[in-house]
């Protein structure tokens, strides 16, 4: 039976990474090679495939349609590979080795703080990498292989993805404390739609999470102001400008420290959005991930089981 020269998976690697950036010298950079080694690579690929991938010149780089077919397969080889390797460090024991965590901006600053060192005590061996960027993205790097898990924030579409819950977050009203809602024991949703409502920008599921979980119309957002971050929400609130939903873990990890912004409960139920971890369908470390759910639960109620 004749042999048939095979490409390896640092040439599929190399060309899923150009087709990604678009450009040899970035995906070079995102590959950790130098971009001789990397067009290199591709030009091996070629020849092993016996057809053009790449249409080059001078000021642009595209993938073929053959290549585009070729770059699809290939990202469903590697990461039936890295499964491969997953499956044989799972005998290794629990939450060893190299691990690519994803987590959106609205939760990571305000929950890992409290998760890791308990994590680092318990698994000496796990080399935990973070990656912090908007769910989309995240979704978007773990179907293609590049994370392993993701910490976000439900409910949002997540066909393809298996998850674990770690517990709810409550929302609250945030607001000067010398407005005239400060002086409420609890406040209607009616009334928080009466008032400037500061909210992040599109993109963030927050945004949605809490417009939902608080039952509001949404009516009284404003669009002039719109901030990145749960800190520019806070002191976009305490200049004035109108008031915002804030998670608890926020609030827990004291985000409101000398500030004059205080908070209220919202009256009625449903003032939640449910943090979650999410990984492919499938995957060799699912013990591994569900193992972290329950130590990011503990990490969220203080403690308490489920």
């Amino acid at each position: 039976m004749a042999i048939t020269n095979l490409p390896t998976l640092r040439q599929l690697r190399h060309l899923v990474a150009l087709a990604d950036h678009g450009h040899f010298g970035r995906a070079a950079e995102a590959s950790h090679v130098t971009q001789s080694t990397l067009s290199a690579s591709i030009k091996e690929l070629e020849q092993v495939l016996g057809a053009q991938l790449v249409d080059r010149t001078k000021r642009r780089v595209t993938v073929t349609p053959l290549g585009q077919s070729v770059v699809t397969k290939a990202t469903r080889l590697l990461q039936e590979a890295e499964d491969l390797v997953e499956t044989a460090r799972a005998n290794q024991g629990p939450l060893s080795g190299p691990l690519q965590l994803g987590v959106i901006p609205t939760i990571g600053p305000f929950l890992l703080p409290r998760a890791l060192p308990a994590l680092r005590r318990r698994y000496p061996g796990l080399k935990l990498y973070l990656t912090e960027d908007l769910t989309e993205r995240l979704l978007e790097q773990l179907n293609a292989g590049k994370l392993d898990v993701a910490l976000i924030a439900l409910p949002y579409d997540t066909p393809g993805f298996e998850h674990a819950s770690i517990g709810e977050d409550a929302f609250a009203v945030a607001l000067p404390e010398s407005h005239k809602l400060a002086k409420l024991e609890k406040i209607d949703p009616e009334r928080i739609d009466e008032e400037p409502l500061l909210l992040l920008r599109d993109g963030h599921c927050l945004r949605e999470h809490a417009l939902a979980a608080c039952r509001l119309s949404g009516r009284g957002q404003t669009d002039t102001f719109q901030a990145t971050s749960l800190y520019t929400l806070v002191q976009m609130v305490e200049n004035g400008l109108g008031v915002t939903l804030l998670p608890k873990i926020a609030l827990d990890a004291g985000i409101l420290k000398g500030t004059h912004v205080v908070t209220r409960p919202i009256a009625g139920k449903s003032q939640a959005r449910d943090l979650a971890l999410v990984w492919r369908k499938g995957s060799a470390r699912r013990a591994d991930f569900e193992l972290m759910a329950g130590l990011l639960h503990q990490a969220l109620t203080g403690g308490k089981g489920k």
